[in-house]
């Protein structure tokens, strides 16, 4: 709440200018532990409306404007094979590599996001997840390209790492809005950007950034750092575990067998 009341602060005190959108999150920061599940993020904000356009438009008529936030996920490269049948076993025939692709991506809106912006909106800002993972940039000697890129859309959507959240976003009195995302329990390390855009009329009338930062902690974190920064003493720890883990089985058995 002392949040919401800071952003309404931050809007009345900009200079008059044109409609503008300014939000935030309920955290930033999500530790991946042994017992992570997931996490729900709270985005909310407000619309700062431009004062000449607000005298202008009629009451019983104001202009409608529609939220559309994106949370995305850090990119790495992601190779999608096609499989065919030759002689009667399935194989890889052809590949095609993504050179840079979103680990999560999910998309809440106010409204149907078709409804809300035209396809030269979603081309140019790449805010649905089909533009996020448009192959502008792919490895593999292939006639379509796109044809994989859709595959591995369908395939993130199965497995709910992409979401298209049609009216999650609740507009209040077309100032205040929130929403409540939930994240997966296998989320990747690293920074999760937040884009909040503003719409009207199909297209982008402003936008807000800020990020989610996404990172091992604990056990999970030590053990992670061992491994890349002391990969010999990572070895014999694991080892030492293998060997006592053993020995502990093997004393068990035994002591199961005479009692």
């Amino acid at each position: 709440m002392r949040a919401l009341v800071f952003l309404l602060l931050v809007l009345a005190a900009l200079p008059a200018a044109a409609n503008e959108i300014v939000g935030a999150l309920s955290q930033n920061r999500v530790a991946l532990t042994a017992n992570f599940s997931g996490s729900e993020i709270l985005i909310f904000g407000a619309i700062r409306r431009d004062p000449t356009e607000a005298l202008a438009a009629d009451a019983t008529d104001p202009a409608h404007f529609d939220v559309v936030l994106v949370i995305e996920g850090p990119r790495e490269p992601v190779a999608i094979w096609r499989k065919d049948r030759r002689a009667g076993i399935w194989v890889n025939v052809d590949s095609v590599t993504l050179a840079s692709v979103p680990s999560f991506y999910a998309v809440a809106t106010t409204a149907p996001l078709h409804q809300i912006i035209s396809p030269e909106t979603d081309a140019e800002f790449r805010i649905s997840a089909r533009q996020a993972i448009r192959p502008d940039q792919s490895i593999g000697v292939v006639a379509d390209p796109s044809v994989f890129s859709e595959a591995l859309l369908r395939i993130r959507e199965r497995a709910e790492q992409y979401l298209t959240l049609d009216r999650f976003v609740h507009l209040d009195r077309e100032i205040l809005f929130r929403a409540n995302v939930q994240l997966p329990a296998n989320l990747t390390e690293g920074a999760y950007t937040t884009r909040m855009y503003l719409v009207r009329d199909g297209n982008v009338v402003h936008q807000f950034r800020t990020a989610i930062f996404v990172r091992k902690d604990g056990l999970e974190r030590w053990l992670h750092q061992m491994a890349y920064d002391q990969p010999f003493l990572y070895g014999l720890l694991a080892l030492a575990i293998a060997l006592i883990a053993g020995w502990g089985a093997s004393a068990l058995f035994r002591f199961i067998r005479s009692a």
